[in-house]
């Protein structure tokens, strides 16, 4: 497992499962020829896609910002569909740590499309149970209204089966939701109560854009997703935190990723730092 050990605090990438999406969707309106040649797709045009929580542990306590794409909750079109072909195996990764799924405190949840929230919840006989019993879930508010009321598009991604379990483990925020040295901050763009995570740990600074920026190939700011609701939204945002990000030399780092889990750009957009993912 990948770490980045920044002064205080400790990221660790855990497996959360993959799965494999339309490239000419996660590249919006950019040409293929373009995209393909920072990020590359197989035969069906699909380009492979982490769907991997991070660990944070900082002050004696354990963060995770998203929960995996899960344990059989996709049905088989959906794997067929979605190119799920690797679902999660959170708890292995979680032993080798010498930790449990009831040891995290707390779940920051960026957004809750369903490779993000699958793993909030399992199967449980007809019904479905936490997966981390002792944890708070932190959820933007605007997001939490339309998980579990989504409109005509949203619900294709916002499923009762990945919120209902979970009802009472939930807090929701408005603008910003802070522990320690870590925010979780509302954006909108990708969704409307879309969220990134800003870690500034004395000299360390990590910016998790979650799916405002969810590869290094999406690092110019016009290259959104199709699947984006609001995109000039997510440009704005995006636009606003890798100034922020180049400005003060910060980690950007990444759940979609299959070839970074984190890397640093210089002014001029070129690669200084990188922690490769492991495969």
């Amino acid at each position: 497992m990948e770490t980045l050990q920044l002064t205080n605090s400790k990221l660790t990438w855990l497996n959360g499962g993959v799965n494999n999406l339309d490239g000419g969707a996660m590249f919006g309106v950019v040409p293929k020829p373009l995209w393909m040649k920072k990020y590359p797709c197989n035969e069906k045009n699909q380009i492979e896609l982490r769907t991997d929580p991070i660990l944070i542990q900082m002050n004696g306590i354990n963060l995770l910002v998203d929960s995996g794409i899960g344990n059989g909750k996709l049905t088989e079109k959906q794997r067929r569909n979605f190119g799920a072909d690797e679902e999660s195996r959170l708890e292995e990764s979680l032993e080798k740590l010498g930790l449990t799924l009831n040891d995290i405190d707390y779940v920051l949840m960026t957004h809750l499309h369903f490779d993000h929230a699958c793993g909030l919840t399992r199967p449980n006989g007809s019904e479905y149970a936490p997966v981390f019993p002792n944890a708070k879930i932190i959820v933007n508010r605007i997001e939490w209204d339309e998980m579990r009321q989504p409109n005509i598009r949203s619900k294709s991604t916002y499923w009762k089966e990945n919120w209902e379990a979970i009802d009472e483990q939930v807090e929701v925020f408005e603008n910003e939701w802070s522990k320690g040295n870590l925010k979780l901050i509302h954006t909108g763009g990708h969704s409307d109560g879309h969220s990134i995570v800003l870690i500034e740990d004395e000299a360390d600074t990590v910016i998790h854009m979650a799916d405002i920026m969810p590869t290094h190939a999406h690092q110019n700011v016009l290259w959104v997703m199709a699947y984006d609701d609001y995109p000039m939204t997510s440009i704005a945002a995006k636009q606003t935190w890798l100034q922020y990000g180049l400005d003060c030399n910060a980690w950007f780092t990444f759940y979609h990723d299959t070839y970074y889990r984190a890397v640093k750009w210089n002014q001029e957009g070129q690669l200084t730092e990188t922690v490769p993912r492991e495969k």
